[in-house]
């Protein structure tokens, strides 16, 4: 058998092989899929920046997307004030939340505590992020605002924790006085008609880059004594915590929120 026919009897040989692998596995277009198409959202300009579907909370003007979260009345405007492109605490105004609600979303918010900050433990730029504002006051999910920079407490109350629920997987802090990135997907927790919980509460937070909590599962709203409770609600405000400490007037900026259901 000469060359050109020996090229031409393995050509045609592995024609065989490759037309009995197809013949074994079935046509790959069967698994494919064409719907539905996902929307097409375009990025910021950097990971901080709001993407174009993004609900913008705070732009670094007013708070007329918030209110006062202080008390039964969220008829009040949100009391802190706005300088310089920031939004910080004012002592006595209390919490302010969004006049929106969200069930299910991505939340991204950039938060700093005061370079000259005193104190110890959980007296050391105290607030808080609540992923759900169930009711009047500080009722909700939170997520632990604190300098934890060369600062000591229990770790289920640091920087990135659930409050007095998850530990944060890591400690990501800045100095204070530098800006700090929280990126945070929530999936709110789904009731039975009854009020019985059908699935609870999921977080993901992401600390200046670093993932701080894997899809953790909450074990209901926070509580800074005794256990953890799910008590039924649907869409809820973000709220921001003023957590009354006359030293700690934390600052936040850039907040925007994608929702996601």
């Amino acid at each position: 058998m000469n060359d050109s026919v020996k090229k031409m009897a393995l050509a045609l040989g592995a024609g065989l092989i490759s037309f009995t692998a197809f013949s074994q596995q079935g046509d790959p277009k069967l698994t494919e899929v064409w719907q539905p198409v996902p929307k097409i959202v375009t990025p910021g300009n950097t990971p901080s920046d709001a993407p174009s579907d993004a609900i913008i909370l705070f732009d670094g003007r007013n708070l007329d997307k918030w209110r006062c979260g202080k008390n039964a009345d969220t008829t009040q405007p949100a009391g802190w004030t706005v300088a310089n492109g920031v939004i910080t605490v004012k002592k006595g105004t209390g919490s302010i939340e969004t006049k929106q609600r969200f069930m299910d979303y991505q939340l991204h918010i950039e938060w700093r505590i005061p370079a000259n900050i005193t104190g110890s433990g959980q007296a050391r730029g105290n607030s808080g992020v609540f992923l759900a504002s169930t009711g009047a006051g500080d009722v909700g999910y939170e997520l632990q605002v604190l300098d934890c920079y060369n600062n000591t407490t229990y770790v289920n109350g640091q920087t990135g924790s659930i409050y007095k629920q998850a530990i944060p997987l890591a400690n990501a802090c800045r100095k204070p006085g530098e800006w700090q990135t929280y990126d945070i997907i929530w999936t709110a927790p789904r009731f039975n008609e009854d009020g019985s919980l059908k699935s609870p509460a999921r977080v993901t937070a992401i600390h200046n880059g670093v993932l701080i909590q894997n899809n953790t599962e909450l074990k209901g709203i926070t509580q800074y004594i005794g256990t953890p409770y799910y008590k039924k609600h649907g869409a809820s405000s973000i709220k921001l915590q003023d957590h009354g400490d006359p030293s700690e007037p934390i600052s936040f900026r850039n907040i925007w929120v994608r929702p996601l259901d």
